[in-house]
């Protein structure tokens, strides 16, 4: 992946509401990107963290946000689309029914596509390939086909005026995110990543997002200002 250049270039940040999403919209600002955050309404139960994204927006400056709404529920095969899908409790084997077919795929194409016509280059996203729930869209090898994707499928990658798709967190385990986060003034307590928050944003304390979430904080030794339901 390219390395982060110090400009003051605009990016578009897809921003979850989560704490990977916030810690990268602090990253881009800190590597002095004029910020443009990025939120999918596609019918997700944890609408919470769509507040949160807002928030968090907000709190870190970003020039603008935005909520593009489509509508994954009308597939079905996700129990994060799929109110009759049960969100797994404990942790399973394989790919978990919590994933959502073709996601980020359909995210970074909204991204690339508000990016060409802002007339910006460069793409953040938080995926991350650690402390994960075993996702084939959170690798790097789907990240780098998305890059050479998104430079032969637009009007500038072909003239070569080439996009960039950064993923700073993907090496990272969740420890050494909000370790990172910290220092860039991240206010996790902002944020939400259950996947079955309730309106107020709390957290159930059980999801794969909780349970990766409550270790990363134990595991960096920062207290969790995660507002639980149940705790971890």
């Amino acid at each position: 992946m390219p390395e982060l250049v110090t400009s003051m270039k605009k990016a578009v940040v897809l921003l979850s509401g989560g704490l990977d999403s916030a810690t990268v919209l602090a990253i881009a600002r800190a590597a002095g990107y004029t910020c443009h955050a990025l939120s999918v309404r596609y019918g997700q139960r944890h609408a919470a963290e769509l507040v949160a994204a807002r928030r968090i927006a907000e709190a870190l400056g970003a020039a603008e946000h935005r909520v593009f709404a489509i509508d994954l529920s009308v597939f079905g095969g996700s129990a994060l689309t799929d109110a009759t899908m049960t969100v797994p409790q404990q942790p399973n084997e394989g790919i978990p029914v919590t994933y959502v077919p073709a996601r980020n795929t359909v995210f970074l194409s909204v991204a690339l596509a508000w990016a060409e016509s802002l007339g910006a280059r460069d793409i953040f996203i938080g995926v991350n390939a650690v402390d994960y729930s075993g996702y084939p869209d959170c690798r790097q090898e789907f990240v780098v086909a998305f890059e050479s994707l998104a430079n032969l499928a637009t009007k500038a990658g072909i003239e070569g005026d080439r996009f960039r798709v950064h993923a700073p967190l993907i090496e990272l385990d969740k420890a050494e995110i909000i370790r990172r986060g910290v220092v860039l003034q991240v206010d996790y307590a902002l944020t939400v990543s259950c996947y079955v928050a309730n309106d107020s944003g709390h957290a159930c304390g059980r999801c794969d997002a909780c349970r990766f979430r409550a270790e990363g904080f134990r595991n960096a030794g920062i207290a969790d200002p995660t507002l639980y339901v149940q705790r971890v």
